[in-house]
C-alpha cells in the first residue's frame, strides 16, 4: 500500500464510517480495513495518517486504535511488519505537538506491543534516544517533551509487571535498571525542587505533577520484579519525596479549578500504589518507613471527601492500609480505640450509598450489577473499605465482629425508627452482611458470623421480598435479592419455595437492577444442589409458577435498556433446562427466541447475552426433541432466522449458527431433507473455512452430515471436497486436530469400498505432516487414527494400505511412533481404543506374529502394560506444545462451544466393556496357541515393573499366559 492523496481519502473515509452509529457503512468500513490490512505496508501508511495534522482529530484517534490492534494481531518478532526504522517514526510522533493526549494514549499502547517482542534486543537504540532526549528535554524544563519520553519509557516499561520472571526478564530488566534508573531519579527530584519552589506561587505545577505521576508508575514497573539495587541504594530520597506529596497540600492547584485536584490526587495514587508495593515485597527494607506513611495515609483518609473523582486516591490508601493489617506490623491497630476509628472514620462512610452510587444505580445498570453482583467491585470504595475490615479480622476477628455486628444493630435501629428517611441505612447494614460472608473454596457455599442467617432473612429481607410495590425503593430490593441469592445454599427449601412467586413477581419491576437480580436469583437457586449432590428444585417445584415466570421473563427484555439483559436471558436458559415441557410450551418459547434473534441480528452487541439466546435455543431443541417433539417444530421457526445469518454475513453468529444446524442435522432421522443439502453445499466451500473462528463450528456439522447422510456424501465429489477439507486443515497446528475429526468421522461412517481409493492420498498426507512437524498432538491424533483405522477395517487391511504408499512403511510408524507414545493417549474412549486396537495387533497381525518381530511385540506389549496400569498424570506427562505464533496471528478467538448443542460422544467399541479384561483374555488365548512362546518374550523384553503389573492383571481376572 503506497502513501498518496487517493489513500489517505480512502483511510479517512473508513476510519469516519467505522464510528458511525448505523451497523451497515460501519460494517463495510471494518471489511475494507480488514482487506487493506493484509497489504505491504499497511502499518506504516496508517502511522502516517495518524501524524497528518491536516486530517481531523476523531480520523486521527480511530486510525490510533486501528494501528494498535493492526499491531496487536500481527506483530511477532519473526515478522515485523514496520520496517526496522520503526523507532525513527513512532518515537518522534509520541513526542509531535500534533499528537494529542488520546491519540499518545494510543501510539503508547503501540510502542508496548512492539516492545513486548522487540525491546531491548531487537530495538538497541531505543532506550539511548529516549535518555539522550530526556537530559535535553529536562535541562530545558520543556516538560511537555519530558512528559512524552516518560509516558513513552513507561508503556514499554509495563511488559515487566505482572509477569513471571525468568532469567531472560531478569537480563532486559537489569539493562533497563542500567540504563534508566539514575536519569529516572535525576528528573524526579529535579521535578521535585521545582515543585518546592513553585507550591504558593502562580506558575503552572500541573505538567510537573504529571511527570511525577508518570516517574512514580515507571518506579512501579522497575520495581515489580524485585528490589533493584540502585532503588534500595537510594530508597531514602524516594521515600521521602513520597511522604511529602502524601501529607503536602498544594492549594494552587488543587483549588486552581477543573481537574486541578484530580492531577494531584493522580500523584497521591500512585504514591500509594508504590508502597504498597513495597509493603508486599520488600517488607524488611520498607519497615523504617512503615509508621510515617501509616500516619500519613490515615490521615490522608480522614480528609478525602465522599465525591467519586477522589475514589482512586481513597481506593489505593485503603489498600495500603489492608496489606499493612495483613502483614507481621498488623499491631499498629492493636491500640485501644483503632478498630471503633476506622469502622467509624473510613469503613461506613465508604460503605453507605452515595449520590454517584444512586445514579449508577439509575443510569448505567450494567456497570451497577457488574460492580455490585459480579465482583468485579473491588475497586470501588465500598468494596475496598469491607476488605479491610476483612483484613483488619485475621488477627482480630473477634474485635472486628463485635464491632460490625453491633453496626449491622445500630444501622437497623436507625431504619427502624424512620424507614423512608434512612433506608440507606439498611442497605447499608445488608451489605456489610454480604461483603463480610466468608466463602467456601471451590464452591458456591457463603456463611457468616456477623448475623444468624435464617433470623436475618426473616426479620430484614423478607419484609422488603413481601413489598406489595415491586419498584419502590429499588436499590433496597436490589440488596434483598442479592441476599438471598448469595445465601441460597443456607435458606431451606421450604423456605425458599414460598418466595418463588415474590421473585417472579420482581421480574416485573421496571429496574433494571432489580429485575435482573430477581432473574439472577431464579437461575442460581435452580443451580443448587441436595445432601445427595441432586438439582434440590426440580420441574415439578416450578410448575405452578411456570406460565407467569416465563411470561414475564419474556416481558422483562421489552423494558427500556433490557432489551438484550444477559441476566434475564441465562435464567431463560436455565428455567428450560428444568422445566417440564410440552408442545404447546415449546412452541411459544421457540417463537419469542426466534424473534429476538431476528432482533439481534441486525446489529449484535452483548456477546453473553448473544451466547445465552443459542444456548437457550439449543436446549429448547434438544428437551422438546427428547419429549417427543418433531425436530420439524423447530426448524420452522429457526430456518428464516439462521438463513438471514449467514446471507447477511453476521459473522458474530457464524459458530453458533453452524452449532444449531450441527444439532438439527442429528436430530433428524435419515434420509435428512432436502433443505440440509443447500447447506452442505455452503458447507464444502473454501470461503466458509477462511474465517478462523468458523472452524471448529463447521467441523462439528460436518461431521453431523458424516453420521446422518453417508450416502448423500459419496455423490458427485463430495467426498473429495471432505478430505480436501481435512488435508487443509491438519497443515496448521491450530486446526491438525479438527483436521482428525473430520478424519475420524469419515472412518467411522463410511464403508471400506467407499473410503479405498483415498485411502492412499490419506495416509500420503499423514506421512506428509509427520514428516514436517514431529509434535506431541500430532502424534497422539495419528495413533487414535491408526486405532480407529484397524478397529473398522482390520489389521490386514491397515498393513497393506500404509505399506502401499511406501513400502515398509508401517514398521518405521510401529515402531518410531506407536510403539514409543502409546502411554500418551488420555481419555476414556481414546484410552479403550487404542488398547484395544493395539492388542488386536499383537494378537492377530503376521507381521507381529512372526517371530522374527519378537522385540517389536514384547515392546508394544510393554507400551499397552504401561497404558493401562500406571495413572495418566505419570504416564503422560509429557510438555505441551508451544503454539506457532506465525499461525496464530490474526486470530480472534470468537468461537464458543453451545454447551447445549454439543456432540454426544460415541463409543466406537461399545461391545468391550474393560480394556483391561480385553487385553489379558486377548494374550491367554494367544498363548495357547503355542506355549511357553510369549511368556519367554515377557521375560526377555517387557521392563520388570510392568511385568509385575501384567502379572497383577492375569491375577485380577483369573487368566494366564502360558
Amino acid at each position: 500500500m503506497e502513501w498518496n492523496p487517493q489513500t489517505l481519502q480512502f483511510l479517512s473515509e473508513c476510519f469516519l464510517h467505522t464510528l458511525s452509529p448505523a451497523p451497515e457503512p460501519r460494517r463495510r468500513a471494518e471489511t475494507s480495513l480488514a482487506d487493506a490490512a493484509d497489504r505491504p505496508n499497511y502499518g506504516l501508511v496508517v502511522l502516517r495518517l495518524v501524524a497528518e495534522p491536516s486530517v481531523d482529530d476523531q480520523i486521527r484517534q480511530a486510525a490510533a486504535v486501528n494501528f494498535k490492534n493492526h499491531l496487536r494481531t500481527r506483530w511477532s518478532s519473526e515478522a515485523p511488519i514496520l520496517p526496522p526504522e520503526k523507532e525513527q517514526m513512532i518515537v518522534p510522533l509520541m513526542l509531535s505537538a500534533t499528537a494529542t493526549r488520546k491519540i499518545q494514549s494510543q501510539l503508547s499502547e503501540a510502542l508496548a506491543v512492539i516492545g513486548k517482542h522487540d525491546f531491548p534486543k531487537e530495538w538497541p537504540a531505543l532506550l539511548p534516544e529516549l535518555v539522550s532526549n530526556l537530559k535535553n528535554a529536562s535541562q530545558a524544563s520543556d516538560y511537555a517533551s519530558v512528559n512524552g519520553i516518560l509516558g513513552t519509557a513507561d508503556s514499554i516499561f509495563n511488559k515487566f509487571r505482572f509477569v513471571f520472571k525468568t532469567n531472560d526478564l531478569l537480563l532486559d530488566l537489569k539493562y533497563c535498571l542500567d540504563n534508566f534508573a539514575a536519569p529516572l531519579l535525576e528528573v524526579f527530584l529535579k521535578t521535585a525542587s521545582l515543585i518546592d519552589a513553585s507550591v504558593n506561587s502562580g506558575a503552572n505545577l500541573r505538567p510537573l505533577f504529571e511527570s511525577q505521576s508518570l516517574c512514580c508508575s515507571i518506579f512501579y514497573s522497575l520495581n515489580f520484579q524485585e528490589l533493584p539495587e540502585f532503588f534500595e541504594d537510594h530508597m531514602k530520597e524516594w521515600m521521602g519525596e513520597f511522604r511529602k506529596y502524601l501529607t503536602t497540600t498544594y492549594p494552587a492547584l488543587e483549588g486552581s479549578g477543573g481537574d486541578g485536584l484530580a492531577v494531584v490526587d493522580e500523584l497521591r495514587a500512585k504514591v500509594c500504589e508504590n508502597i504498597n508495593l513495597y509493603m508486599e515485597k520488600n517488607e524488611e527494607e520498607f519497615q523504617g518507613y512503615l509508621n510515617d506513611f501509616a500516619l500519613a495515609v490515615w490521615t490522608l483518609l480522614g480528609n478525602v471527601s465522599q465525591s467519586s473523582n477522589r475514589d482512586q486516591l481513597a481506593i489505593t490508601a485503603i489498600k495500603f492500609l489492608t496489606t499493612v493489617s495483613t502483614s507481621v506490623h498488623h499491631n499498629l491497630f492493636a491500640s485501644e480505640g483503632v478498630v471503633p476509628q476506622i469502622c467509624q472514620g473510613i469503613v461506613i462512610p465508604n460503605v453507605k450509598l452515595r449520590e454517584d452510587d444512586e445514579e449508577l444505580f439509575e443510569m448505567n445498570y450494567i456497570e451497577f450489577i457488574r460492580r455490585d453482583m459480579e465482583g468485579s467491585d473491588l475497586d470501588t470504595r465500598r468494596r475496598i473499605a469491607c476488605e479491610l475490615l476483612k483484613g483488619i479480622a485475621t488477627h482480630y476477628g473477634d474485635v472486628v465482629r463485635n464491632i460490625v455486628s453491633s453496626q449491622i444493630q445500630s444501622l437497623l435501629s436507625s431504619f427502624a425508627a424512620n424507614p423512608v428517611a434512612n433506608w440507606k441505612d439498611k442497605d447499608c447494614a445488608i451489605y456489610l452482611v454480604v461483603s463480610l460472608a466468608i466463602k467456601k473454596a471451590g464452591t458456591s457455599y457463603v456463611s457468616t458470623e456477623l448475623v444468624d442467617v435464617q433470623s436475618f432473612f426473616e426479620s430484614v429481607i423478607v419484609p422488603e421480598l413481601q413489598s406489595p410495590d415491586v419498584n419502590g425503593h429499588p436499590m433496597l430490593k436490589a440488596g434483598a435479592l442479592k441476599f438471598f441469592t448469595m445465601f441460597r445454599n443456607q435458606i431451606s427449601k421450604a423456605v425458599a419455595l414460598k418466595f418463588f412467586p415474590d421473585l417472579v413477581r420482581f421480574l416485573a419491576s421496571e429496574s433494571n437492577v432489580v429485575h435482573s437480580y430477581a432473574a439472577s436469583c431464579i437461575e442460581k437457586l435452580l443451580l443448587v444442589k441436595d445432601e445427595v449432590g441432586g438439582p434440590r428444585y426440580t420441574s415439578a417445584d416450578i410448575t405452578p409458577i411456570f406460565p407467569v415466570l416465563m411470561n414475564n421473563l419474556f416481558s422483562a427484555l421489552k423494558h427500556q435498556e433490557s432489551e438484550e439483559n444477559q441476566y434475564v436471558m441465562k435464567c431463560i436458559m436455565r428455567v428450560l433446562g428444568v422445566a417440564d415441557l410440552s408442545a404447546d410450551v415449546a412452541r411459544v418459547c421457540i417463537e419469542g427466541l426466534t424473534f429476538i434473534l431476528g432482533e439481534v441480528c441486525r446489529n449484535p452487541k452483548n456477546p453473553v447475552f448473544n451466547h445465552y439466546l443459542f444456548e437457550s435455543v439449543a436446549i429448547l431443541v434438544k428437551r422438546g426433541c427428547e419429549k417427543g417433539l418433531s425436530v420439524s417444530v423447530f426448524e420452522a421457526s429457526l430456518f428464516p432466522k439462521l438463513e438471514i445469518i449467514l446471507t447477511n454475513d453476521v459473522t458474530e453468529f457464524f459458530p453458533y449458527t453452524f452449532q444449531l444446524l450441527a444439532q438439527l442435522v442429528e436430530l433428524n432421522k435419515s434420509p435428512i431433507p432436502p433443505i440440509y443439502l443447500h447447506i452442505f453445499v455452503i458447507l464444502l466451500s473454501p470461503d466458509s473455512w477462511k474465517r478462523a473462528a468458523n472452524v471448529p463450528a463447521l467441523v462439528r456439522l460436518l461431521q453431523a452430515f458424516l453420521q446422518k447422510a453417508p450416502n448423500e456424501i459419496n455423490q458427485g465429489d463430495r467426498l473429495t471436497k471432505v478430505l480436501g477439507i481435512f488435508d487443509t486443515l491438519i497443515q496448521s497446528s491450530s486446526t491438525s486436530d479438527q483436521g482428525f475429526y473430520v478424519l475420524n468421522t469419515v472412518i467411522e461412517s463410511l464403508e471400506y469400498g467407499v473410503i479405498k481409493p483415498y485411502i492412499s492420498h490419506i495416509w500420503a498426507a499423514l506421512f506428509r505432516e509427520l514428516q514436517r512437524r514431529r509434535t506431541v498432538k500430532l502424534i497422539k491424533s495419528l495413533l487414535i487414527f491408526i486405532s480407529l483405522f484397524l478397529i473398522k477395517h482390520g489389521c490386514s487391511n491397515l498393513v497393506d494400505t500404509m505399506n502401499g504408499v511406501q513400502p515398509d512403511i508401517f514398521n518405521v510408524i510401529l515402531n518410531q511412533f506407536w510403539i514409543p507414545n502409546l502411554k500418551l493417549i488420555t481419555g476414556a474412549i481414546e484410552l479403550k481404543l487404542a488398547a484395544v486396537a493395539s492388542t488386536r495387533l499383537i494378537c492377530e497381525s503376521p507381521i507381529l506374529l512372526d517371530p522374527a518381530a519378537a522385540e517389536s511385540w514384547g515392546k508394544m506389549v510393554d507400551s499397552i502394560v504401561t497404558l493401562l496400569s500406571r495413572p495418566e498424570q505419570e504416564r503422560a506427562d509429557e510438555e505441551l506444545d508451544v503454539p506457532d505464533i506465525s499461525e496464530n496471528v490474526g486470530y480472534t478467538a470468537t468461537f464458543v462451544r453451545l454447551y447445549n448443542a454439543g456432540k454426544k460422544e460415541e463409543d466406537p467399541l461399545k461391545d468391550i466393556r474393560d480394556p483391561k479384561e480385553f487385553f489379558v483374555a486377548s494374550l491367554s488365548r494367544l498363548s495357547t496357541l503355542s506355549p511357553g512362546r510369549y511368556p519367554k518374550v515377557i521375560n526377555e523384553v517387557v521392563d520388570p515393573a510392568n511385568q509385575a503389573a501384567l502379572l497383577q492383571l492375569c491375577n485380577s481376572y483369573n487368566l494366564t499366559i502360558v
